[in-house]
C-alpha cells in the first residue's frame, strides 16, 4: 500500500508539473503553442480557469497522498539518530578494574602450582 500511493505521488508530481506547462503567463506559453486559436473553439474562453482548478487539485492531492504516506508508516515512532550515534552507541568502551570492597572477595595467596607426576 505505501509504495501503492509513493508511485501515485510520483503520477501527481509529473500530472501537475505538465498543468503548471501548460498554463499562459501573460498571453504566451506551452498552451498557445499547441493551437492558440483553440481557446474560442465552440464558445470556450475559460480554459484558464479549468488549468487552474486543475493545478489546485493536484496540489491539493500531493500534500493529502504525502501525509497518508508518513501516516501508513514512513515516519517511524523511533528518534532519528545518525550514523556517528549509532557507532557511538555499539562501540564497547572498556571500563578500568575497580577495587574490591575490603573483606569481600578479597583474594587470598597465590595457590602454589602441583607437581606434574
Amino acid at each position: 500500500m505505501y509504495f501503492a500511493l509513493v508511485i501515485l505521488i510520483l503520477l501527481v508530481c509529473l500530472l501537475l508539473s505538465l498543468i503548471v506547462l501548460a498554463q499562459n503567463p501573460k498571453g504566451g506559453g506551452v498552451g498557445s503553442q499547441f493551437g492558440g486559436g483553440a481557446v474560442n473553439l465552440m464558445g470556450v474562453k475559460r480554459t484558464g480557469d479549468l488549468l487552474e482548478k486543475l493545478t489546485w487539485g493536484f496540489a491539493i492531492g500531493l500534500i493529502v497522498l504525502t501525509l497518508a504516506t508518513h501516516m501508513l508508516g514512513g515516519g517511524s515512532a523511533a528518534p532519528v539518530r545518525s550514523v556517528n550515534q549509532q557507532a557511538a552507541q555499539r562501540a564497547v568502551v572498556p571500563t578500568a578494574p575497580t577495587a574490591p570492597a575490603p573483606g569481600v572477595g578479597a583474594p587470598g595467596p597465590a595457590p602454589t602450582p602441583r607437581p606434574i607426576k
